[in-house]
């Protein structure tokens, strides 16, 4: 697939801003706080509905204006696509494919993207909700169901909360949103964990290649594998913590207290891993969800970088350039074009940024 034309309008700082890609990479380069990135997170929003920065849509409207709109030409499955997206300030979306309403859904499985930002180097020392986000992310790609079984188990967990905050607690409702629970989450946590094991294989070969000698792998929460094991799990550990949440006032098991630890040579790399060792994993992991999304819907998604070169070492930068499929789309920011071979800028499309005016 590929992203053919993109506009922009009150989108963050970017008032009326067109792009066109007639190449497979396209590099855009500009100073710190000029748009740049503002270009990168509206197609990664075209594929998520969210952006990866804040977790308030309204954030991305432009000062004083009423809405953002997002436009989009969109080349897949040998047919193109026209995409459009609007958000007002009053929260109100309306979501468009080839000029008619579509469902959040439908709208959801047109694009597809793996983002590697600066924040990303921050995944293994962050706080366990990134690495869920990553996670959830990462798989709703590949399995678009997966969101709405998110959906549903959050919606009881909140109102089993709403519950645990109540003076008298009524224990058999209680029961009962511990019962539906189980029944969710062990499909979340199933999900989980064939997923990681699929990235787990690709991202280890590649982690072994870039360090010549490293053995990467990583450890899930829930020590079971198969839904039905899951599930006795989570009934176990719901009775052993009851009181804890009745004291807490909050669910305290299930898949949204869950975490992921990366291992280097079997030590946790979040605690003992030198920068550069965990810059080669995330690295590793953000390439095999490209191969993975390859494999399992037979798109290849858009790969987009945000200004990460600068944030490796020549080495990784190398790996990292020469590993971009010619098949897959490629999106670069970066301040210059110094970090760059001529080689590889040959078929480039260049765009410069500045105070989110687009020039070519």
């Amino acid at each position: 697939m590929k992203i053919k034309r993109l506009g922009l309008k009150n989108y963050r700082n970017c008032e009326n801003a067109e792009l066109e890609f007639p190449s497979v990479k396209t590099l855009i380069i500009g100073k710190n706080a000029q748009g740049k990135t503002n270009i990168l997170e509206s197609i990664y929003f075209l594929s998520d509905l969210k952006s990866p920065r804040t977790s308030t849509v309204s954030d991305l409207i432009q000062f004083n204006k009423p809405q953002f709109e997002i436009n989009a030409e969109v080349y897949k499955n040998d047919t193109d696509i026209e995409l459009d997206c609007l958000y007002t300030s009053e929260k109100k979306r309306e979501l468009k494919i080839n000029k008619v309403k579509s469902s959040t859904k439908d709208f959801k499985l047109v694009v597809k993207t793996v983002l590697f930002s600066t924040k990303d180097m921050l995944l293994l020392r962050g706080a366990p909700e990134d690495r869920r986000n990553w996670l959830d992310r990462a798989i709703s790609q590949i399995y678009p169901a997966y969101d709405e079984r998110l959906s549903k188990y959050d919606k009881i967990r909140i109102q089993k909360n709403n519950l645990l905050k109540q003076e008298v607690i009524d224990e058999a409702l209680y029961d009962i949103y511990n019962e539906q629970l189980v029944i969710t989450g062990a499909n979340i946590i199933y999900l989980r964990k064939k997923y990681l094991k699929e990235i787990e294989k690709i991202a280890a070969e590649k982690h072994k290649t870039i360090s010549e000698a490293e053995v990467f792998s990583l450890n899930y929460t829930c020590p079971k594998d198969e839904i039905e094991e899951i599930s006795e799990y989570l009934k176990q550990e719901l009775a052993e913590r009851r009181r804890e949440e009745f004291a807490r006032h909050q669910a305290c098991v299930g898949p949204h207290r869950d975490d992921i630890e990366f291992r280097i040579n079997g030590v946790d790399a979040a605690k003992f891993a030198s920068q550069g060792q965990q810059r080669t994993l995330v690295l590793s992991l953000k390439l095999s969800e490209l191969e993975i999304i390859k494999e399992k819907t037979g798109i290849y998604p858009i790969l987009l970088l945000d200004d990460v070169l600068a944030e490796l070492d020549d080495k990784r930068q190398n790996y990292l350039l020469k590993s971009i499929d010619e098949n897959s789309q490629t999106i670069i920011t970066s301040v210059d074009t110094l970090l760059f071979e001529q080689e590889f800028l040959k078929d480039v499309t260049i765009y410069n940024v500045e105070n989110g005016k687009i020039r070519s």
